[in-house]
């Protein structure tokens, strides 16, 4: 029997369209878009389009967008080019939530260790939540950024970032406010401007599209310093030869993920109530993590007390569901997700946690053998037979 893949926050595979915008690039049109020649001058303007259309999908400036490696490296951008061009006029201090993707929360660590910036983490509430007032109340007088998620990638938990950017300017109108929004586009609204964000964060393999390619959207006047220097592609603030055909892909994906809203996240929020539901019906001692109130569509997130994550995956996956945790191995001893524990989870807990994220082929015959399959390998783990 097929298995049934429920990792979809982690990846997506490419959809057929994207691929198909693709193609081109990689046959046909395969020249460096810096090159003045006819091919190179095909690539560009496959570059120059791509960024037209996701301009529409975000309804802002195609300068805005810069185009980057990896939703990892757009985060590193926001946050180390922002120190780097405006830390000198405007301050070094820096708040960030405790439940970032380590992209922001381990960059923003390093520089503190590094001396280049003091850094504020803000804390969150039970189920993930960041309290605006609570953001603003570290925000100071040299508070250059603030880095807060749109959608946390392990509970789904959405923010009130038009709450938050509120607050940070009643105490600083000059502090630049950065969201990581990877998990949120197709999922809730992105519009940046209407966000009232400075730098947003975005990754085309979380939508249907290529691996090795994202973005960071930065408004005009909020722009970073170059990370990546050298030729200077990017208006100056990128450097490296483009990838046009992820470029590209990623375009096709993001307007496919803005067609199929709103429609595609609400059978896809019924899906995740359906299988939270039928494992809780099934399995004793469960917590369901994450704010079910505020949480974007897609995400079915629990802890088992009792149960290693690690375990709990490997025989998921014999039996033929591929999720994943909210733990990460190193060294092969499981440690509990800093999310969670920033949610006020024990270890006991945490340890045991277990991420369901559905995607556009998801069934509702899917949900119901997963949730089975959960249940029955929580009971498996417990009794001691997961070997």
């Amino acid at each position: 029997m097929q298995s049934i893949y429920l990792d979809h926050a982690a990846t997506t595979p490419v959809h057929p369209q994207a691929l198909e915008a693709m193609l081109p690039y990689l046959r046909e049109r395969y020249g460096n878009p810096s090159s003045v020649h006819g091919e190179g001058r095909a690539a560009r303007n496959g570059v120059d389009a791509a960024r037209d259309r996701l301009a529409l999908v975000l309804d802002c400036a195609a300068r805005e967008i810069i185009f980057t490696g990896s939703g990892t490296e757009a985060d590193n951008l926001a946050v180390r080019g922002m120190v780097e061009r405006w830390g000198s006029e405007r301050g070094r201090h820096i708040v960030v939530s405790a439940i970032e993707h380590d992209a922001v929360l381990n960059t923003a660590r390093r520089l503190a260790e590094l001396g280049v910036v003091s850094l504020d983490v803000v804390s969150c509430d039970r189920g993930g939540r960041v309290d605006p007032d609570a953001i603003a109340s570290l925000v100071r007088q040299d508070t250059l950024l603030v880095s807060v998620m749109l959608v946390n990638n392990e509970t789904g938990t959405s923010q009130d970032l038009g709450a938050i950017v509120e607050a940070v300017h009643r105490r600083n109108d000059r502090t630049f406010v950065h969201t990581d929004a990877a998990q949120a586009l197709g999922r809730v609204s992105v519009l940046p401007h209407e966000l009232g964000v400075d730098l947003m964060t975005l990754a085309a393999h979380k939508v249907y599209g290529p691996k090795g390619v994202g973005a960071l959207w930065a408004r005009d006047g909020a722009y970073p310093a170059a990370q990546l220097t050298g030729g200077g592609q990017e208006r100056g603030r990128r450097s490296a030869t483009e990838n046009t055909a992820g470029i590209a892909g990623f375009a096709a994906a993001a307007e496919l993920a803005a067609a199929r809203m709103p429609d595609e996240p609400m059978r896809q929020a019924e899906l995740c109530r359906r299988l939270t539901e039928r494992v809780r019906s099934a399995v004793a001692e469960m917590v369901v993590t994450g704010d079910s109130a505020h949480r974007a569509a897609g995400f079915a997130t629990f802890a088992f007390p009792g149960v290693r994550t690690d375990v709990l995956l490997t025989v998921l996956d014999g039996r033929g569901v591929q999720a994943s945790g909210g733990s990460a191995c190193s060294s092969g001893a499981p440690t509990p997700s800093h999310v969670l524990a920033a949610m006020g989870y024990m270890p006991d807990v945490a340890a045991g946690a277990l991420r369901c994220t559905t995607g556009i082929d998801t069934s509702p015959t899917d949900i119901d053998r997963a949730g089975d399959i959960i249940a029955a390998a929580v009971a498996q783990v417990r009794g001691g037979r997961a070997a």
